[in-house]
């Protein structure tokens, strides 16, 4: 781990490096060699049972990334875990809420049959199929919702992605309850980074046994995660964070609808399937276009943040990767759940933060966004872009479910972002209906079951 590191200087936070994998297993934007240190930088956070936190720099998440970078690592996250199974078909399932988008990469790239994702949001149209809890998160709870339920339920291989694998406690916890339900002989456990001890690996490996089950993990890159004694506390006594930082003139504020079809999902909460591909294609193409286009009219050159909404990632992920391509500066991240400790000192990774109330109704939590600016060491490349500025405009990607009253009052998203002097572009997404996608796939055959023996690798 460099020495520039914030929390590795002042803490002694050290993620050490032990292998990379998969170099030269896709060719993408990437280097052929991951780190760690490329891969994660250290955070914080005030939470009991965990105080660091992994920030990853190729995920989307906390640190505007360029989505093409996004991309690549989910493809060669895919091509590990195309790796792993063969030829066999699989279902994919993409942890909530940091990995939604990286699970939708690794369905996309290995063609699988299905992709879903966990989800934290009730949604009432849904039904809730099972479940499982996520120990160390803020957010325990997720729930499957598939429409209908066969689209998930059945004896295929499944992939389980995570952006990050701390013990393995979490990822085996999923798998003991996803086994109870519906019972399979092989998972494939797939993340960016693989942090686990050696104690940590033998205790996988025996729940694996007890299970009856293969389980393959593939990774980025793996590595140690140490920790100094007291992180906890030392971490609870430091000063609190100044969020929601404020500009002596607000931003500017306009919406605009992007078209999507009722009948095609705009991600995996309900499920995606490989027979939505197409469909799924030609809208986002023209949801793009309709994007691009108002963007070019009211904000040519400037560059540009795309801020998904939690769990709504690989479609936003998608419309930067869009605009990227078309020639615009474009970064691309979300908001989040996870309250984190921001502080503004070069070589630390979160340093302005914005706490927001939950748009959805009945949530009563906050929400979150880290950064949401055009970090210094991409500022060289806004003249490549031919950008004539380096105040990005913040377009904002929202679902039917968050586009609510509280989206826009006081201390809501709208409020804070425009408040710290950005200019703010909303970009309000219809979605599909659960119902419709269950009535549609109800009537479809049923994906293939798997008939094949487990590859020995």
């Amino acid at each position: 781990m460099s020495t520039d590191a914030w929390a590795t200087t002042n803490l002694g936070i050290e993620l050490r490096h032990e292998r990379s994998h998969g170099a030269g297993v896709s060719a993408d934007v990437l280097p052929a060699e991951l780190p760690i240190a490329t891969l994660i930088q250290p955070g914080l956070r005030r939470n009991p049972r965990r105080a660091h936190l992994l920030v990853s720099t190729v995920l989307g998440k906390h640190l505007p990334t360029d989505p093409r970078v996004v991309l690549g690592a989910g493809n060669r996250l895919g091509d590990l875990v195309r790796a792993a199974l063969g030829a066999r078909e699989a279902v994919v399932l993409g942890f909530a809420e940091t990995a939604t988008g990286l699970g939708h990469c690794v369905a996309a790239r290995i063609g699988a049959g299905c992709y879903l994702h966990s989800t934290r949001r009730e949604v009432p149209a849904a039904t809730t199929l099972t479940g499982f809890e996520e120990g160390h998160s803020h957010a325990t709870s997720h729930m499957l919702q598939p429409a209908p339920a066969d689209i998930f339920v059945n004896d295929l291989p499944l992939v389980l992605v995570d952006d990050e694998i701390s013990t393995g406690d979490t990822a085996i916890d999923a798998v003991r309850a996803l086994h109870a339900f519906s019972p399979r002989s092989h998972y494939v456990l797939a993340s960016l980074v693989d942090m686990r001890t050696a104690d940590d690996r033998a205790r996988f490996a025996a729940a694996a046994a007890e299970l009856g089950a293969r389980i393959d993990t593939v990774c980025l890159a793996s590595g140690r995660t140490l920790l100094p004694d007291g992180l906890v506390e030392t971490v609870s006594a430091m000063p609190d964070p100044v969020l929601n930082p404020t500009a002596e003139q607000r931003g500017s504020f306009e919406q605009i609808a992007l078209p999507w079809p009722a009948s095609v999902p705009e991600g995996g909460r309900h499920g995606i399937l490989a027979s939505d591909t197409d469909a799924y294609e030609a809208a986002l193409a023209k949801a793009a276009e309709v994007l691009r286009v108002r963007l070019g009219e009211g904000f040519a050159l400037r560059p540009v943040i795309v801020l998904g909404h939690e769990e709504l990632m690989y479609l936003p992920l998608r419309l930067a990767a869009e605009l990227a391509d078309a020639g615009i500066a474009t970064r691309f991240q979300t908001t989040t759940r996870s309250p984190a400790y921001v502080l503004d000192e070069p070589g630390y990774p979160l340093r302005r933060g914005f706490r927001f109330i939950a748009p959805e109704p009945g949530e009563e939590q906050p929400r979150y966004l880290y950064n949401a600016h055009w970090i210094e060491d991409a500022l060289s490349e806004l003249a490549a872009f031919g950008a004539d500025d380096d105040d990005p405009v913040l377009v904002v990607i929202i679902d039917a479910p968050a586009d609510t009253a509280e989206l826009r009052a006081e201390g809501g998203l709208i409020d804070v972002l425009t408040a710290s002097g950005a200019d703010v572009v909303l970009a309000v997404l219809p979605g599909a209906d659960p119902r419709m996608l269950h009535a549609e796939r109800s009537d479809a055959a049923p994906i293939a079951a798997d008939v094949s023996e487990p590859r020995v690798l």
